[in-house]
């Protein structure tokens, strides 16, 4: 099984921090920020296959991510989670993405 790298954004990290700790993946290499800053410097070191943001970024952020991730690479996935489950669809919302098309 191949290893997935995976970069979770969020508003703050307690709740990335909530998400790493719940989640069983073993194919997964989690990586986590809460800025652009903090995409292009994992995204300068790692290559990352799958974005996942929470929607407590603020809207423009959320789009300046998207458009970073995908100038510099054509692989990359991009997740963007809704507003409206709030930071305890964090997880299932994650989960989904992870575990989809696994066995």
């Amino acid at each position: 099984m191949t290893t997935r790298n995976v970069l979770l954004l969020g508003r703050t990290a307690m709740v990335l921090g909530d998400v790493r700790t719940a989640l069983d993946v073993a194919d997964v290499e989690l990586f986590a920020g809460t800025t652009l800053e903090d995409v292009r410097a994992t995204m300068d070191g790692h290559q990352i296959d799958i974005v996942i943001m929470g929607a407590g970024l603020d809207l423009e952020t959320r789009l300046d991510i998207v458009r970073h991730v995908f100038r510099v690479s054509t692989s990359t996935t991009v997740h963007m989670k809704d507003r409206g489950s709030g930071p305890a669809g964090m997880l299932p919302f994650v989960k989904g993405i992870l575990e989809a098309g696994r066995p």
